[in-house]
This record gives structure tokens, C-alpha cells and sequence, in this order.
């Protein structure tokens, strides 16, 4: 065989042994695809499968998710509280599992509390949580007006899911149905309601003063009477029958756990006392006035005009 021949054959060998090599390679990749089988599931199985998971564990879908987490919907979403008493504010979380629970107020985006921890400098707020509890509480110490609004506990899914609560931070207040003054004419009967609002506890006792000094029920005058009633709001009214110029003046209604209030009685014995004669006659003053104001107005207005009429 020469030498031509000899390199042919050389040739064919070598490109005989890497066509055996190829379609080596090519069957062991197959048999990795389909070999082991009915153990391995198929590829579009395989990447349905691990697209699910991510979504689950990584993006933690919310929607359409059956052990989401989810709030309670017959928690309060609306808390009213008083001044210097303790608040608490609270949401309950189901198949909570590995995410947290935060607090957030709105006002300022401030979080306020993680998990069980408290994230604010302010020391009067607190996160409460008993461990495999349900429950996830803001606890506000001493809480002022300036805390009223909206709070957020918010679920850490993506993305991040709330629940809203408003608080509403009240005083305690007393009021007199009559306002600041009443007026009556002499032989009536003076009629003052006083209402006590926003108190911890209903007041043990309501106080009635006239002229700074306490209204004596069982004294020679007679003809008065207090009906009270205690709770959420209380109540007492008080009642003083034919009415003489000695029952004017200050009455003042004074619960022993809220501010007093106070309203002045004018007893009228068939004319109007300088006081009204003196709202009158400024009230009368003052309507006069607008109208004259009016009137001088609507004359600057017009005067031009007639000046241009008369000069054509």
C-alpha cells in the first residue's frame, strides 16, 4: 500500500472513530434524559414544579394562595381611648407560619413595632404577643390626643397586606344642655341638664353649686329637685320651680372625676334686663351698619356711570 493510500486509510479511521464517539455521546444523552424514567418526571413537569416553589417561598404569593396568611375580620377597627389610660390596639393573624407582624402608624409611615419587638424610642408604646398566640397587640402607655388616627398591622407577604385600626384619644367633658346663658321668666320652672362624657368610670358624685355655694335640696325654699343617672354617659338634672330673682346667677355643675361646667340664669319678671336690652340694641347696630355698608357701596359702583350719562 503506498503511501497515499496508507494516508486514506488513516483518515477514514479517524473520522470512522469520532462518528462511533458522536453517536456515543449523543445515546448516553439520551438515556440521561429518559434513562432512569418512570423515577424522573418530564421536563416541562420539572419546571412547573420548581416554577410553583419559587413563587410560593421566594415571592410569597398572596392571591389565590390557600395557606396564606389572613386577618381576622372580626377584630375592632376602631378603638376609642382616654387621656393618660392605657390603649391597646390588636389584630389576629391566621396561618401566620414564617412571616412577621409589624405595627405601623400612618401619620408619620412610622413602624412602631416587629414581631415582638419595639422599634420606636418612644417608651410608651409596646408590642404584645404570647408565643403560638393568635394575636398581635400595640400597647400605647399614657396616650395623648396628639396619638388619635391610624395604625397599620401589616403581614410581611409580597406584597405586605394590612389591617387597619383608628384610634380616637378623648378627654374627659362636662357640658350644660342651656349653653352659657338661659333665660326664664319669673314663676317657671329652671331646667338644667348636665352631661359628663369620656370618664374612666361613671362619677361617684355630681356636684350642683348656684353663687359658689352647694345646692341645699332639703332646705326652707323648696321646690327643688336632681334626677341623676350614671354610666357610659351621666347624667344629672336639675329642676327649680317657680322661678324668683333670687335663683339668678351662676350655676355650676361639678363632677368629681371631669371638668366642672357652668351657665349663667337671668330671671326675667316681665322686661328684658340691660343685658339682653344691650344684645339687642347691638345686634340692630350691626345689622344697620351692613346695610348702610351696602347701600354706600352700590352707590360708589354706580356713580361713574351716571357721571358718564349726564356728560354725553
Amino acid at each position: 500500500m503506498g503511501p497515499d493510500e496508507m494516508g486514506n486509510a488513516t483518515g477514514m479511521g479517524y473520522t470512522g472513530a469520532k462518528s462511533v464517539l458522536l453517536l456515543s455521546l449523543l445515546h448516553g444523552f439520551l438515556f440521561l434524559i429518559a434513562g432512569s424514567g418512570t423515577d424522573a418526571p418530564t421536563d416541562s413537569t420539572t419546571v412547573d414544579i420548581s416554577s410553583r416553589r419559587f413563587r410560593a417561598e421566594f415571592l410569597q404569593e398572596w392571591q389565590g394562595s390557600a395557606d396564606a396568611p389572613y386577618f381576622d375580620p372580626s377584630t375592632p377597627r376602631n378603638i376609642t381611648g382616654l387621656v393618660g389610660h392605657p390603649v391597646r390596639l390588636l389584630c389576629r393573624v391566621k396561618n401566620l407560619r414564617n412571616r412577621t407582624v409589624s405595627w405601623v402608624r400612618h401619620r408619620d409611615i412610622h413602624l412602631l413595632t416587629v414581631g415582638r419587638y419595639t422599634y420606636t424610642s418612644d417608651q410608651r408604646f409596646e408590642a404584645q404577643h404570647k408565643p403560638r398566640s393568635e394575636e398581635w397587640a400595640l400597647r400605647i402607655r399614657s396616650p395623648q390626643r396628639r396619638d388619635s388616627g391610624q395604625y397599620e398591622c401589616q403581614i410581611s407577604t409580597t406584597p405586605p397586606v394590612g389591617h387597619a385600626v383608628f384610634l380616637n384619644i378623648v378627654e374627659p367633658e362636662t357640658t350644660i344642655s342651656s349653653g352659657a346663658e338661659l333665660f326664664i321668666q319669673a314663676g317657671s320652672t329652671i331646667n338644667l341638664t348636665c352631661t359628663v362624657r369620656h370618664t374612666p368610670e361613671p362619677p361617684t358624685s355630681i356636684t350642683w353649686t348656684h353663687v359658689d355655694q352647694v345646692i341645699n335640696f332639703d332646705s326652707a325654699r323648696g321646690g327643688i329637685s336632681l334626677v341623676t343617672e350614671k354610666g357610659m354617659k351621666s347624667t344629672s338634672r336639675l329642676l327649680v320651680q317657680r322661678a324668683r330673682g333670687s335663683d339668678a346667677g351662676l350655676y355650676t355643675c361639678g363632677p368629681n372625676n371631669a371638668p366642672s361646667a357652668a351657665t349663667r340664669v337671668h330671671v326675667l319678671s316681665g322686661e328684658h334686663p340691660a343685658a339682653m336690652q344691650q344684645g339687642c340694641a347691638k345686634s340692630s347696630l350691626e345689622k344697620a351698619t351692613a346695610i348702610f355698608c351696602c347701600i354706600l357701596v352700590f352707590y360708589v359702583l354706580c356713580k361713574p356711570y351716571e357721571v358718564m350719562q349726564f356728560g354725553t
